[in-house]
């Protein structure tokens, strides 16, 4: 069942991010951090008592709370805002590249995953980037979520499996899913694309939602 719930719960933020990331930037990221919040209390209490993600009071007790707290500090400021909507991408593409590259240690796919999200969101708070650059980031994380979300909904992935197996296992037998978040997130750049429409960059998107 916690399944099922967390699957729910990823489709819907992960749609918001991928069609609404930078339209309702200040809102859909404070969103965003709540849904990881919660991924990273209950998957970490899941870790420690050896038990399913969320099938515990406890667990979804630390999982809200995290939730919350991700959730407030990405719509009060800024830099939170950008550390958790483009660090965790990057955190997704690190992990992604490092499995295409053969390596299937997890320890090292989540070091290169943290690297790569530590930096992007470094150079994206400098930087400034264009919110042009944010649809595709922002696309390209929701599509993600939403594809995972789709497979526990269907059995294809548990809450469990996220958790306590390697984030490295190739589902090369499985391509449609990678066609599903190919086909979501281009689905998401087009929306977008369209409603951006300007040349303001991330900071001045996340003002104007104040």
């Amino acid at each position: 069942m916690s399944s099922i719930v967390i699957g729910v719960i990823a489709c819907a933020v992960g749609a918001l991010f991928c069609l609404r990331g930078v339209i309702a930037m200040r809102v859909v990221i404070a969103l965003w951090g709540a849904f990881l919040g919660l991924s990273v209390g209950g998957g970490t209490i899941a870790s420690i008592m050896g038990e399913s993600v969320l099938s515990s009071l406890t667990g979804w007790v630390v999982g809200i709370a995290v939730a919350l707290t991700f959730a407030v500090l990405a719509y009060v400021y800024y830099s939170v805002a950008v550390i958790i909507a483009v660090g965790s991408v990057g955190f997704v593409l690190g992990t992604a590249v490092m499995t295409a590259t053969d390596i299937t240690w997890n320890w090292a796919v989540i070091t290169g995953g943290v690297i790569a999200g530590v930096v992007l969101a470094i150079i994206a708070i400098v930087a400034d980037f264009p919110a042009l650059l944010l649809v595709v980031i922002t696309a390209y994380g929701g599509s993600a979520v939403m594809t995972a979300g789709i497979m526990l909904i269907t059995g294809t992935l548990t809450a469990e499996e996220i958790v306590h197996t390697s984030i490295s296992t190739d589902p090369s037998d499985a391509w449609w899913w990678y066609a599903l978040q190919v086909a979501l997130m281009i689905v998401g750049i087009v929306v977008q694309s369209r409603l951006v429409g300007d040349e303001r960059t991330m900071r001045q998107h996340w003002k104007a939602d104040a």
